[in-house]
């Protein structure tokens, strides 16, 4: 079964054409990135006009890739609907309706979440097992899900406020990077030497590390990032030097609890696997800290932990998802949703 996915709930403009939910026949993203880059975050109106001015083309090249396919060669369409901006949720959405419309393929809506827990389905290694935890690491979404199968999906657990994507792009505004703030904090913190630093910076936080439960706060660290750059200035010492130590903190806080909540989760409910999705899942640190404690508590669990091009927003993990979720709808009853809920969804 061929799945043609459309995702433009953000600045990408993504369409993937995937066979039977797990191989990937073409995959073609068209990001705004560099429109945003100059004014430090996305501009929804911005990243809407760009997606109108893809959307066409790379409909075209998705197709032109996969053999030169028609509509006929594709049994379904499958398209963010929400959560998202709404301008650019509209684009993807009105032009998987005229498709459906035009070719009589049947449309199936996809809350895009979701979605990307099933990058880790579209890999050349073993597929995950269940029972399994997917952590869901986003610009906007932290959080834990306990998956028993396919159909059975429940929250267990995620942030109380900041989403650790968004962690990662205040943090970096304050520390004057570029957006979005998790590549450019990573980058920085490599540049950080632990022994050969004459600078000393405070530890910073990592709030509810400890909680007995499965949820996690990050909003303190930004408030705890704009105190200490305070104290640098003022004592002269904000450079270069003392911004890696501080990239080097923020992006140990905030890997440190991800990993702890999600291993915990892990052990509490016995699973197999842990599924990572979402642009923080590339942050390479994550993985090196997921890997070595599973390693290091001797769990019989195995991470999955997407390739760096399908963390971010694409069309591929939302045709992925559809093809285990095959719930087509008319198209006349498809609407955008920018604020549809993912708490109570199972």
């Amino acid at each position: 079964m061929k799945i043609l996915g459309i995702e433009t709930s953000c600045d990408e403009t993504a369409v993937a054409i995937v066979e039977d939910g797990t191989k990937i026949l073409t995959n073609i993203i068209s990001s705004s990135k560099e429109l945003h880059d100059k004014t430090g975050g996305i501009i929804p109106e911005v990243a809407a006009r760009e997606q109108v001015r893809c959307m066409i083309p790379v409909l075209n090249e998705s197709m032109r890739q996969c053999s030169n396919a028609t509509m006929e060669d594709i049994d379904a369409i499958a398209v963010t609907t929400g959560p998202g901006l709404i301008g650019s949720l509209l684009i993807g959405v009105e032009t998987a309706k005229t498709l459906s419309f035009v070719s009589g393929k049947p449309i199936i809506p996809i809350n895009h979440i979701f979605a990307h827990i099933y990058a880790n389905w579209l890999t050349e290694k073993k597929k995950p097992e269940f029972p399994a935890i997917a952590l869901i690491i986003s610009g906007g979404h932290t959080e834990l899900f306990f998956m028993k199968n396919h159909h059975e999906l429940r929250w267990i657990g995620g942030t109380l406020d900041d989403a650790s994507g968004e962690a990662f792009d205040k943090t970096a505004r304050l520390l004057g990077l570029g957006y979005p703030g998790g590549p450019e904090i990573a980058r920085i913190a490599s540049e950080y030497k632990i022994h050969n630093t004459k600078y000393k910076i405070q530890r910073l936080p990592r709030p509810m590390l400890n909680s007995k439960d499965l949820n996690m706060s990050f909003s303190g660290l930004k408030t705890a990032i704009i105190r200490e750059v305070a104290r640098l200035k003022q004592a002269e010492q904000f450079n270069d030097n003392t911004k890696s130590q501080l990239a080097y903190e923020v992006q140990e806080s905030i890997t440190d609890i991800l990993v702890a909540k999600t291993i915990s989760a892990a052990e509490q409910y016995n699973v197999k696997s842990i599924l990572l999705g979402g642009g923080v899942a590339a942050n390479q640190r994550l993985t090196e800290k997921m890997k070595s404690g599973i390693k290091n508590l001797e769990l019989n669990i195995q991470s999955y932990i997407p390739s760096p091009n399908l963390c971010t927003d694409n069309g591929a993990a939302i045709a992925s998802f559809a093809y285990f979720h095959n719930h087509p709808v008319p198209w006349k009853d498809v609407q955008a949703d920018p604020d549809v809920e993912i708490e109570l969804e199972s």
